[in-house]
């Protein structure tokens, strides 16, 4: 039995694994870093109102409300949750711009009902949702020009 010790010129087809080896590590810590993190869950508290500007809803506005019970309401008039989708349907497969939804919600209603709500208008031609507020009580907005209280003043003559 005769053994060949390569004498010949030919290219070895031999892996490098070590590159290998070392990405692996990497990508193994960087996941034992972040699954934890993952795992605790996310908290998300919804932002409060300071320095709103009053939201005057014009006459092509489409508001949706939702109530303390989860009823929606659209444009304040009461519609039952399970028409809401096609309601949505109708009034924005008719308009070509301007698909905005501005949505008014009770301050104590779970944000998963929100989520659906959101969810069923996106399902149903919405483009963009509004989220409209109240200025936090007790605060005064700090934007120059803008007093909710006084309309907004006519251009002078001159």
């Amino acid at each position: 039995m005769a053994m060949s010790t390569g004498g010949g010129g030919g290219v070895k087809a031999d892996p490098n694994v070590t590159p290998l080896i070392d990405v692996m590590l990497v990508l193994l810590i960087i996941f034992m870093i972040v699954t934890p993190l993952i795992n605790s869950g996310f908290q998300a508290q919804p932002p409060e109102g300071v320095n709103l500007k009053a939201h005057p809803e014009e006459e092509g506005d489409q508001v949706l409300g939702i109530d303390a019970n989860g009823q929606y309401f659209l444009n304040k008039r009461q519609i039952p949750n399970s028409e809401l989708a096609e309601r949505l349907k109708a009034i924005y497969d008719a308009r070509t711009e301007d698909k905005v939804l501005y949505l008014k919600a009770d301050k104590g209603l779970k944000y998963s009902k929100i989520l659906d709500a959101i969810d069923i208008a996106s399902h149903a031609g919405v483009r963009v949702v509004g989220a409209i507020t109240d200025q936090q009580p007790g605060t005064k907005s700090t934007v120059p020009g803008d007093n909710p209280i006084a309309p907004n003043p006519q251009p002078s003559k001159p």
